[in-house]
């Protein structure tokens, strides 16, 4: 890490500690979405993390980014995978938004007065997310939008979502992308899901009805919008991927110290070899995760040819591989890992989806396969 990246991991490290970590069971069983808490991440600049600093962001990379979100994701993975998909929305209001579209909404996302969310996935289309259904058609100088978004994380609190709408012919080169203010009429939201994991944030259903949006609230010309949201989520699939190696890293540190002081046949758990062994690879796990990570975080942030694939791999490899790192930690503690007295099985279960959400990672190896093809 560079000096700087060194003072964010220490600030995010704090903000972890200090205001995530002590509260992150009670809002899993409360399944409360800590709004003020979120908003003091504001702070110290994560609520925009790679957007322009004309905006209020904080105009740093994808880099920085990945060392931002692991520290936070230490202290709690469900929240900060939430900020890491409204960051998303916001680079790409930053990136594709025209001057206007800029100074109107990302103020108030990058200091998360407001609150946004990515909505893509359908009921019907998941991993072939270029057949969604939902429809933007032209009614004068405005459009008007009909379908349902499906697992929307901020469903129902979020202030501002960016949907994906069929404008034209079918498949990719027919879907334009959209800001879509909550108290639009027509927009209404389904009942919060009941969750495995993740549940220190809200996820719902976004429902479209002939909901009236102002041209001047489309995203980029028409038909560029999967190209819009297929490029938001190669950071997304980094991100997601950053938040397995948080949550990995802090069920490794806390096998590390319970076998320390776990006795059996009169002696602590860690002395036995088959310990350590299992300690040893998982460390190699979750530092092979974060390399890769890392590695695609700066070639995005170099635009380099393999970004896609770089992107895959880390996605693929990081969230297999830290979900195992959280499984093994809650075997080395035995039945009190299984016990929610304990932190390890919250820490599993929130990891869970990541091997699911920003692409399958079925889908993962799809791209994968794909995109080597292409720089063969």
């Amino acid at each position: 890490m560079t000096e700087e990246q060194q003072e964010f991991k220490r600030l995010a490290d704090e903000f972890a500690r200090k205001e995530l970590l002590p509260h992150a069971a009670k809002w899993d069983e409360e399944k409360h979405f800590p709004l003020d808490t979120i908003r003091k991440a504001a702070d110290l600049g994560f609520g925009g993390v790679y957007v322009a600093d004309d905006v209020g962001g904080s105009s740093l990379s994808r880099s920085d980014a990945a060392v931002i979100f692991e520290a936070l994701a230490y202290g709690d993975i469900s929240v900060t995978a939430y900020l890491t998909i409204h960051n998303m929305v916001s680079y790409c209001i930053d990136r594709y938004g025209n001057p206007e579209q800029r100074q109107r909404f990302l103020p108030s996302l990058t200091s998360l007065q407001k609150l946004s969310s990515y909505c893509l996935t359908e009921p019907g289309s998941g991993s072939d997310a270029a057949a969604l259904k939902t429809v933007a058609r032209r009614d004068g100088s405005d459009y008007l939008l009909t379908g349902s978004k499906a697992f929307i994380s901020g469903g129902g609190v979020s202030d501002v979502y960016l949907v994906m709408a069929r404008t034209g012919e079918p498949g990719p080169k027919g879907i334009s992308a959209f800001i879509v203010e909550k108290d639009m009429p027509g927009v209404s939201f389904g009942k919060q899901e009941v969750k495995l994991g993740w549940n220190a944030q809200p996820t719902a259903s976004v429902n479209l009805d002939s909901v009236r949006v102002p041209e001047a609230n489309r995203l980029g010309p028409e038909g560029i919008g999967f190209k819009i949201a297929m490029n938001a989520l190669d950071g997304g699939r980094i991100n997601i991927a950053t938040c397995s190696v948080g949550g990995a890293s802090f069920c490794l540190d806390t096998a590390q110290e319970y076998v320390k002081t776990r006795q059996q046949f009169g002696k602590p758990l860690a002395a036995f070899q088959h310990t350590q062994f299992k300690l040893a690879d998982m460390a190699t796990s979750v530092q092979a995760s974060r390399l890769l990570v890392r590695h695609a975080a700066q070639s995005l942030d170099a635009r380099t040819p393999s970004a896609t694939l770089d992107a895959a791999m880390a996605k693929r490899f990081a969230t297999d591989a830290c979900y195992d790192v959280s499984n093994d930690a809650l075997q080395l503690l035995g039945g009190y890992g299984y016990l929610r007295d304990y932190p390890i099985e919250r820490v599993m279960r929130d990891l869970r989806v990541h091997s699911i959400l920003e692409g399958t990672n079925e889908i993962m190896r799809v791209i994968i396969s794909r995109e080597l093809d292409k720089l063969h």
